[in-house]
């Protein structure tokens, strides 16, 4: 394989390993165990249309290719519409990608047009099927323990909403559903909103091999949306 194929590859199993993070409520107000708040943020996430979604790290290890950001709409079609930005050999890379009808197509820099690709070669998911009640990424909210209600916090557009943080663990084998490279538990903490809507949830732990502890934040708004999303 050639030296710009190789890194294009490299740069495709970065990408679609980040959307396993961000494929995607709760309830700060209407009381209730935490177990039972998260059961119905994760309701509130299951029934929507769709959410706009957004990702960061400002800890991505040095000399790892991974995921700095990612952003796009998720719906229950499933699709996925969006962008992420890729961090190859200390050099920043924006990917658009649309998953639609069980095809994933991708962007990628050296390569012209839109790639028809098999998620499964690069040991990654169809982002797609992350809005899975199932297996996507609102599967969490029930496999996570240890949860205790923490403080309330001032979060979502311009600071607007009063948030309920919850805290718990997640054991790596549920997130290796996601990140197949994820390794022992993970820390996570979940930020929700009034009408059961899970607004932030923030993950920490070993995502990437030989590569220390990270943490990846998460949010959700625009619940409801609608959008048609169609192959390239």
């Amino acid at each position: 394989m050639s030296p710009r194929k190789r890194a294009a590859s490299a740069l495709l199993a970065g990408a679609l390993t980040a959307l396993s993070l961000t494929a995607c409520g709760s309830d700060g107000g209407s009381g209730g165990s935490p177990d039972e708040v998260l059961a119905a943020a994760k309701k509130t996430l299951d029934d929507t249309s769709g959410v706009h979604l957004t990702l960061n790290t400002d800890d991505l290890p040095d000399g790892v290719t991974g995921v700095e950001a990612a952003e796009g709409t998720g719906t229950h079609a499933p699709a996925f519409d969006g962008s992420i930005t890729v961090t190859l050999s200390g050099q920043a890379f924006d990917v658009p990608v649309v998953a639609v009808d069980d095809k994933v197509y991708v962007q990628l820099p050296l390569t012209p047009g839109w790639q028809d690709v098999d998620p499964a070669e690069y040991g990654a998911p169809d982002p797609a099927h992350l809005f899975d009640p199932d297996n996507g990424f609102s599967s969490l909210l029930g496999e996570t323990t240890d949860l205790q209600e923490g403080d309330t916090v001032r979060g979502g557009q311009d600071n607007k909403e009063v948030l309920t943080e919850y805290t718990g663990t997640v054991a790596g084998d549920v997130v290796q559903n996601f990140i197949p490279t994820a390794s022992g538990d993970f820390d996570a903490t979940y930020k929700i909103a009034d009408g059961d809507e899970l607004r932030e949830a923030e993950l920490t732990g070993v995502f990437y091999e030989n590569a220390p502890a990270m943490t990846y934040t998460v949010t959700f708004d625009d619940y409801g949306t609608e959008k048609d999303i169609t192959a390239p």
